[in-house]
Protein backbone atom coordinates (compact mmCIF):
# COMPACT_ATOMS: atom_id res chain seq x y z
CA UNK A 1 0.00 0.00 0.00
CA UNK A 2 1.18 3.52 -0.78
CA UNK A 3 0.71 6.39 1.68
CA UNK A 4 0.48 10.10 0.97
CA UNK A 5 0.35 13.26 3.09
CA UNK A 6 -3.12 14.68 3.67
CA UNK A 7 -2.50 18.38 3.23
CA UNK A 8 -1.00 20.01 6.32
CA UNK A 9 -2.70 17.62 8.77
CA UNK A 10 0.40 15.52 9.37
CA UNK A 11 -1.59 12.39 8.55
CA UNK A 12 -0.26 9.97 5.95
CA UNK A 13 -3.23 8.19 4.46
CA UNK A 14 -3.45 5.14 2.23
CA UNK A 15 -3.85 5.91 -1.47
CA UNK A 16 -7.05 3.85 -1.30
CA UNK A 17 -9.60 4.56 1.42
CA UNK A 18 -12.65 2.49 2.30
CA UNK A 19 -16.03 4.14 1.78
CA UNK A 20 -18.81 3.00 4.10
CA UNK A 21 -21.87 3.56 1.91
CA UNK A 22 -22.43 -0.17 1.47
CA UNK A 23 -22.44 -0.76 5.23
CA UNK A 24 -25.76 1.09 5.22
CA UNK A 25 -27.20 -1.53 2.83
CA UNK A 26 -27.46 1.16 0.13
CA UNK A 27 -26.14 -1.26 -2.52
CA UNK A 28 -28.20 -4.20 -1.28
CA UNK A 29 -28.47 -5.96 2.04
CA UNK A 30 -25.26 -7.45 3.39
CA UNK A 31 -25.20 -10.88 4.92
CA UNK A 32 -24.09 -11.62 8.50
CA UNK A 33 -20.42 -10.84 9.03
CA UNK A 34 -19.78 -9.44 5.54
CA UNK A 35 -19.15 -5.88 6.66
CA UNK A 36 -16.89 -7.07 9.48
CA UNK A 37 -14.83 -9.20 7.09
CA UNK A 38 -14.62 -6.28 4.64
CA UNK A 39 -13.25 -3.86 7.25
CA UNK A 40 -10.79 -6.36 8.68
CA UNK A 41 -9.47 -7.30 5.23
CA UNK A 42 -9.08 -3.63 4.32
CA UNK A 43 -6.98 -3.02 7.42
CA UNK A 44 -4.94 -6.16 6.76
CA UNK A 45 -4.14 -4.83 3.28
CA UNK A 46 -2.94 -1.49 4.64
CA UNK A 47 -5.99 0.75 4.23
CA UNK A 48 -5.95 3.20 7.13
CA UNK A 49 -8.82 5.59 6.37
CA UNK A 50 -12.51 4.70 6.54
CA UNK A 51 -15.18 7.20 5.53
CA UNK A 52 -18.84 7.09 6.57
CA UNK A 53 -21.81 9.40 7.20
CA UNK A 54 -25.16 9.51 9.03
CA UNK A 55 -26.69 9.77 5.55
CA UNK A 56 -25.52 6.30 4.56
CA UNK A 57 -28.40 3.96 5.25
CA UNK A 58 -30.15 6.42 7.57
CA UNK A 59 -27.34 6.06 10.17
CA UNK A 60 -26.97 2.29 9.68
CA UNK A 61 -23.47 2.57 8.19
CA UNK A 62 -22.16 4.34 11.29
CA UNK A 63 -23.79 1.83 13.64
CA UNK A 64 -22.45 -1.17 11.73
CA UNK A 65 -18.97 0.32 11.51
CA UNK A 66 -19.03 1.30 15.18
CA UNK A 67 -19.74 -2.26 16.24
CA UNK A 68 -16.84 -3.50 14.09
CA UNK A 69 -14.14 -1.06 15.16
CA UNK A 70 -15.09 -1.24 18.84
CA UNK A 71 -13.43 -4.66 18.91
CA UNK A 72 -9.92 -3.21 18.98
CA UNK A 73 -9.71 -1.73 15.48
CA UNK A 74 -10.44 1.93 16.25
CA UNK A 75 -6.81 2.87 16.82
CA UNK A 76 -5.72 1.20 13.58
CA UNK A 77 -7.65 3.61 11.34
CA UNK A 78 -8.31 7.25 10.66
CA UNK A 79 -12.07 7.64 11.00
CA UNK A 80 -13.93 10.18 8.87
CA UNK A 81 -17.61 10.96 9.22
CA UNK A 82 -19.89 13.81 8.33
CA UNK A 83 -22.66 16.10 9.55
CA UNK A 84 -25.25 18.33 7.93
CA UNK A 85 -26.97 15.74 5.75
CA UNK A 86 -29.14 12.91 7.02
CA UNK A 87 -31.43 12.15 4.07
CA UNK A 88 -32.11 12.75 0.39
CA UNK A 89 -33.67 16.12 1.21
CA UNK A 90 -32.79 16.47 4.89
CA UNK A 91 -30.09 19.06 5.55
CA UNK A 92 -29.18 21.00 8.67
CA UNK A 93 -25.94 22.97 8.62
CA UNK A 94 -26.85 25.13 11.62
CA UNK A 95 -24.43 25.06 14.57
CA UNK A 96 -26.96 23.32 16.80
CA UNK A 97 -27.76 20.76 14.13
CA UNK A 98 -24.11 20.07 13.41
CA UNK A 99 -23.24 19.63 17.09
CA UNK A 100 -26.19 17.33 17.67
CA UNK A 101 -25.30 15.27 14.61
CA UNK A 102 -21.70 14.83 15.73
CA UNK A 103 -22.70 13.69 19.21
CA UNK A 104 -25.07 11.13 17.70
CA UNK A 105 -22.36 9.94 15.29
CA UNK A 106 -19.83 9.48 18.10
CA UNK A 107 -22.33 7.39 20.00
CA UNK A 108 -23.09 5.18 16.99
CA UNK A 109 -19.40 4.85 16.12
CA UNK A 110 -18.58 4.05 19.74
CA UNK A 111 -15.70 6.48 19.91
CA UNK A 112 -14.92 9.76 21.64
CA UNK A 113 -13.57 11.59 18.59
CA UNK A 114 -13.44 11.60 14.82
CA UNK A 115 -10.17 12.02 13.01
CA UNK A 116 -11.90 13.98 10.23
CA UNK A 117 -15.27 15.73 10.37
CA UNK A 118 -16.88 16.86 7.11
CA UNK A 119 -19.83 19.17 6.48
CA UNK A 120 -21.64 16.93 4.01
CA UNK A 121 -22.72 18.15 0.54
CA UNK A 122 -22.76 21.85 1.32
CA UNK A 123 -24.14 22.77 -2.12
CA UNK A 124 -27.58 21.81 -0.78
CA UNK A 125 -27.53 24.58 1.81
CA UNK A 126 -30.14 27.31 1.46
CA UNK A 127 -27.74 30.01 2.71
CA UNK A 128 -24.14 29.70 1.55
CA UNK A 129 -22.98 32.68 3.58
CA UNK A 130 -24.17 30.88 6.70
CA UNK A 131 -22.18 27.80 5.68
CA UNK A 132 -19.00 29.84 5.17
CA UNK A 133 -19.47 31.60 8.52
CA UNK A 134 -21.68 29.76 11.03
CA UNK A 135 -21.08 26.18 9.83
CA UNK A 136 -17.36 26.81 9.53
CA UNK A 137 -17.30 28.30 13.02
CA UNK A 138 -18.97 25.28 14.60
CA UNK A 139 -16.55 22.96 12.79
CA UNK A 140 -13.68 24.87 14.37
CA UNK A 141 -15.44 24.73 17.75
CA UNK A 142 -15.82 20.95 17.50
CA UNK A 143 -12.15 20.68 16.59
CA UNK A 144 -11.11 22.88 19.51
CA UNK A 145 -13.15 20.82 21.98
CA UNK A 146 -11.65 17.53 20.80
CA UNK A 147 -14.68 16.06 19.05
CA UNK A 148 -12.54 15.80 15.91
CA UNK A 149 -8.93 16.31 14.92
CA UNK A 150 -9.43 17.86 11.49
CA UNK A 151 -12.28 19.51 9.63
CA UNK A 152 -13.49 19.85 6.07
CA UNK A 153 -16.39 20.15 3.67
CA UNK A 154 -17.65 18.06 0.77
CA UNK A 155 -19.69 18.64 -2.35
CA UNK A 156 -19.95 18.06 -6.07
CA UNK A 157 -19.54 21.57 -7.53
CA UNK A 158 -15.88 22.53 -7.51
CA UNK A 159 -16.68 26.22 -7.21
CA UNK A 160 -18.23 25.85 -3.77
CA UNK A 161 -15.26 23.84 -2.55
CA UNK A 162 -12.88 26.54 -3.79
CA UNK A 163 -14.86 29.16 -1.88
CA UNK A 164 -14.88 26.96 1.22
CA UNK A 165 -11.10 26.54 1.08
CA UNK A 166 -10.55 30.26 0.62
CA UNK A 167 -12.91 31.34 3.40
CA UNK A 168 -13.17 28.61 6.03
CA UNK A 169 -9.62 27.59 7.08
CA UNK A 170 -10.29 23.94 6.37
CA UNK A 171 -7.93 21.00 6.69
CA UNK A 172 -9.44 18.80 3.96
CA UNK A 173 -12.11 18.67 1.28
CA UNK A 174 -13.86 15.73 -0.34
CA UNK A 175 -14.61 16.12 -4.04
CA UNK A 176 -16.48 13.52 -6.04
CA UNK A 177 -16.92 12.66 -9.74
CA UNK A 178 -14.33 15.26 -10.76
CA UNK A 179 -11.31 13.03 -11.06
CA UNK A 180 -12.29 10.08 -13.21
CA UNK A 181 -11.58 8.75 -16.70
CA UNK A 182 -14.30 11.10 -17.97
CA UNK A 183 -13.67 14.22 -15.90
CA UNK A 184 -10.39 15.53 -14.51
CA UNK A 185 -11.45 19.08 -13.66
CA UNK A 186 -10.36 18.54 -10.06
CA UNK A 187 -6.76 19.02 -11.22
CA UNK A 188 -7.35 22.42 -12.80
CA UNK A 189 -10.37 23.84 -10.95
CA UNK A 190 -9.70 22.79 -7.36
CA UNK A 191 -6.26 21.33 -6.72
CA UNK A 192 -4.24 24.55 -7.24
CA UNK A 193 -6.37 26.36 -4.65
CA UNK A 194 -6.15 23.43 -2.22
CA UNK A 195 -2.39 23.22 -2.58
CA UNK A 196 -1.93 26.94 -2.04
CA UNK A 197 -3.84 26.71 1.26
CA UNK A 198 -2.30 23.39 2.35
CA UNK A 199 -5.68 21.63 2.21
CA UNK A 200 -5.75 17.88 1.63
CA UNK A 201 -7.90 16.59 -1.23
CA UNK A 202 -9.82 13.34 -1.00
CA UNK A 203 -11.24 12.04 -4.28
CA UNK A 204 -14.53 10.15 -3.97
CA UNK A 205 -16.59 8.21 -6.50
CA UNK A 206 -13.72 7.27 -8.84
CA UNK A 207 -16.21 5.38 -11.02
CA UNK A 208 -18.51 8.40 -11.16
CA UNK A 209 -21.45 6.92 -9.23
CA UNK A 210 -21.44 3.77 -11.35
CA UNK A 211 -21.11 5.49 -14.73
CA UNK A 212 -17.75 3.77 -15.25
CA UNK A 213 -18.68 0.43 -13.70
CA UNK A 214 -18.61 -2.75 -15.76
CA UNK A 215 -22.40 -3.12 -15.57
CA UNK A 216 -23.31 0.49 -16.33
CA UNK A 217 -24.90 3.33 -14.33
CA UNK A 218 -28.13 3.12 -12.34
CA UNK A 219 -31.29 4.51 -13.93
CA UNK A 220 -31.21 7.63 -11.74
CA UNK A 221 -27.71 8.66 -12.81
CA UNK A 222 -27.68 12.43 -13.57
CA UNK A 223 -25.13 12.40 -16.41
CA UNK A 224 -26.36 13.74 -19.76
CA UNK A 225 -27.21 11.19 -22.45
CA UNK A 226 -24.05 11.95 -24.44
CA UNK A 227 -21.87 11.15 -21.42
CA UNK A 228 -23.70 7.89 -20.81
CA UNK A 229 -23.31 6.96 -24.47
CA UNK A 230 -19.56 7.62 -24.29
CA UNK A 231 -19.33 5.44 -21.18
CA UNK A 232 -21.18 2.66 -23.00
CA UNK A 233 -18.67 2.90 -25.85
CA UNK A 234 -15.75 2.81 -23.42
CA UNK A 235 -17.24 -0.20 -21.66
CA UNK A 236 -17.62 -2.09 -24.93
CA UNK A 237 -14.08 -1.25 -26.01
CA UNK A 238 -12.78 -2.70 -22.75
CA UNK A 239 -14.92 -5.81 -23.08
CA UNK A 240 -13.71 -6.39 -26.65
CA UNK A 241 -10.18 -6.53 -25.29
CA UNK A 242 -11.05 -8.70 -22.29
CA UNK A 243 -10.50 -5.76 -19.97
CA UNK A 244 -12.49 -4.02 -17.25
CA UNK A 245 -13.47 -0.36 -17.46
CA UNK A 246 -13.87 -0.29 -13.68
CA UNK A 247 -10.36 -1.63 -13.11
CA UNK A 248 -8.89 0.88 -15.54
CA UNK A 249 -10.83 3.69 -13.87
CA UNK A 250 -9.52 2.79 -10.44
CA UNK A 251 -5.94 2.52 -11.70
CA UNK A 252 -6.22 5.91 -13.36
CA UNK A 253 -7.26 7.57 -10.10
CA UNK A 254 -4.61 5.88 -7.98
CA UNK A 255 -1.86 7.08 -10.30
CA UNK A 256 -2.39 10.77 -9.50
CA UNK A 257 0.10 11.46 -6.72
CA UNK A 258 -1.24 14.93 -5.91
CA UNK A 259 -4.53 13.50 -4.67
CA UNK A 260 -4.05 12.25 -1.12
CA UNK A 261 -6.50 9.36 -1.30
CA UNK A 262 -9.28 7.89 -3.42
CA UNK A 263 -12.35 6.76 -1.51
CA UNK A 264 -13.97 3.65 -2.92
CA UNK A 265 -16.99 1.98 -1.39
CA UNK A 266 -16.87 -1.76 -0.86
CA UNK A 267 -19.28 -4.19 0.68
CA UNK A 268 -17.24 -7.37 0.86
CA UNK A 269 -13.66 -8.45 1.42
CA UNK A 270 -13.32 -9.64 -2.19
CA UNK A 271 -14.19 -6.15 -3.45
CA UNK A 272 -11.48 -4.60 -1.27
CA UNK A 273 -8.99 -7.15 -2.57
CA UNK A 274 -9.92 -6.27 -6.16
CA UNK A 275 -9.44 -2.56 -5.47
CA UNK A 276 -6.03 -3.17 -3.93
CA UNK A 277 -5.00 -5.33 -6.89
CA UNK A 278 -5.91 -2.45 -9.17
CA UNK A 279 -3.63 -0.20 -7.13
CA UNK A 280 -0.72 -2.59 -7.50
CA UNK A 281 -1.13 -3.58 -11.18
CA UNK A 282 0.61 -1.60 -13.95
CA UNK A 283 -1.84 0.35 -16.07
CA UNK A 284 -2.31 -0.57 -19.74
CA UNK A 285 -1.23 2.70 -21.40
CA UNK A 286 -2.48 1.70 -24.85
CA UNK A 287 -5.93 0.86 -23.51
CA UNK A 288 -5.96 4.01 -21.40
CA UNK A 289 -5.32 6.15 -24.48
CA UNK A 290 -8.11 4.41 -26.37
CA UNK A 291 -10.60 4.89 -23.54
CA UNK A 292 -9.66 8.52 -23.07
CA UNK A 293 -10.36 8.94 -26.77
CA UNK A 294 -13.85 7.52 -26.27
CA UNK A 295 -14.57 10.31 -23.78
CA UNK A 296 -12.97 13.02 -25.91
CA UNK A 297 -16.21 14.74 -26.98
CA UNK A 298 -17.70 14.71 -23.48
CA UNK A 299 -14.59 15.22 -21.39
CA UNK A 300 -15.12 17.41 -18.32
CA UNK A 301 -18.92 17.59 -18.75
CA UNK A 302 -20.60 17.72 -15.35
CA UNK A 303 -24.09 18.47 -14.04
CA UNK A 304 -25.84 20.63 -11.47
CA UNK A 305 -26.06 19.55 -7.84
CA UNK A 306 -27.97 21.26 -5.07
CA UNK A 307 -28.37 25.02 -5.13
CA UNK A 308 -24.92 25.95 -6.44
CA UNK A 309 -24.52 26.73 -10.18
CA UNK A 310 -22.70 24.25 -12.39
CA UNK A 311 -18.95 24.73 -12.12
Amino acid sequence: MHYRPLGRTGLHVSALSLGGVAFGDMYGQLGPGEADACVRRAIDLGINLIDTSPYYGQTRSESVLGDIIAGGLRDQIFLCSKAGRSGMADFDFTPAGMERSVEDSLRRLRTDRLDILIAHDIEFASDFEAVFSDTAAVLHKLKATGKCRFIGMSGLPLGILRSAIERCNLDVVISYTHYTLQNQRLLTDLLPTAESYGVGVMNASPLCMGLLSDHGPPDWHPAPAAVKAAADEARERCRSRGASLALLGMQFCYAEQRIATTISGAARAAEVEANVRALEMPIDRELLGEIQGAFGAVKEITWASGNWPIG
